[in-house]
């Protein structure tokens, strides 16, 4: 890699070319990724990728002007002191925070680039031009507000904040749910009847410890192998099955742990406490996200909650 003090003019400005067609792609990018959920937004994106097009072509005529028509291949990756910016690929799904955030860290990149760049010219015309172009990344943040005033009327924000409240909905809350329902229920009864067929805290919380972690285990394989989310839009399958697999080992994990205490009566009374709890959560999210009325919620997971305690506590003291 070569330093950037070692860098000559014409290296300067081919590495400022390779820099604003790289910005203009990515910004494509972006608006391409969120032109399905976010239209409003990518079509600013779109307009901010225009503007690093502007910027390469009054490059690349300056430096016709000065060296001629070869432009040396020089990437940032060359050149020591930049950043290392993750593919897109590798940051999907995309969200309008995440990319907002990476935006305002490229723009500051490039400006400050133009600033140092300017330092190592002392050709008039070449500094005029670094000049300009950092004082148009400075001024890129407003140009995106202005745009995104100009975009992003009041019906398209309404409509965007509804699009990521779903995929948020779709993509995180309802794994962590399927995970927290299967985890909080389906080891009551091995738990429960471990607990009162032993009456021995420790082998408890053994059988507690491994039903959760199975659980979670087999809910995180099935979640992420239920599908691509590529047609149902409910997002990467790693990330679901995390999610759902991590929600389930803890939902069980919560009655289990209680059973650590020595003395089988508090302990017991603890896990039971925790168990209303963790169904209280569950109502509370399903009312919250699932649009369900918070008493249905409750009938509903109390009621399957209670069925399987009693199977366990049954079978228990069989």
């Amino acid at each position: 890699m070569k330093r950037f003090s070692d860098l000559i003019e014409q290296e300067i400005l081919a590495l400022a070319i390779s820099l604003e067609e790289e910005d203009a792609r990515i910004y494509a990018d972006y608006a391409k990724g969120l032109e399905d959920n976010y239209p409003a937004s990518a079509k600013v994106f779109a307009e901010m990728s225009g503007e690093e097009d502007t910027h390469r072509r009054r490059l690349i005529e300056l430096h016709r002007k000065k060296f001629g028509e070869h432009i040396p291949l020089l990437r940032r990756q060359d050149v020591k002191g930049f950043v290392s910016r993750r593919p897109l690929w590798m940051v999907r799904p995309l969200g309008l925070d995440k990319v907002r955030k990476q935006a305002e860290v490229m723009e500051l990149e490039t400006q400050r680039f133009y600033e140092r760049a300017m330092e190592r010219t002392s050709d008039a015309s070449v500094r005029q031009l670094l000049g300009d172009l950092a004082q148009a990344e400075r001024g890129h943040e407003a140009i995106a507000e202005r745009l995104e005033e100009k975009i992003l009327d009041r019906g398209a924000r309404k409509e965007e904040e509804e699009t990521r409240r779903r995929l948020f909905v779709l993509q995180v809350v309802q794994p962590g749910l399927a995970g927290l329902m299967d985890g909080s229920v389906s080891t009551l009864a091995p738990l429960f009847a471990a607990a009162f067929a032993t009456h021995n805290t420790w082998e408890t919380f053994l059988v507690g410890l491994a039903a959760s972690v199975g659980a979670g285990i087999s809910m995180g394989f099935a979640e992420a192998l239920s599908d691509d989310g590529s047609l149902t839009g409910r997002g990467h399958p790693l990330i679901r099955g995390v999610i759902t697999g991590a929600m389930t080992a803890l939902g069980g994990l919560g009655h289990t742990l209680p059973f650590l205490i020595e003395n089988f009566r508090l302990a017991t009374t603890i896990a039971v406490l925790v168990v209303a709890v963790e169904l209280w959560v569950i109502a509370w999210i399903r009312s919250r996200y699932m649009d369900t009325p918070f008493l249905q919620a409750t009938f509903e997971v109390v009621l399957g909650g209670v069925i399987v305690f009693a199977a366990g506590i049954l079978i228990g003291n069989a």
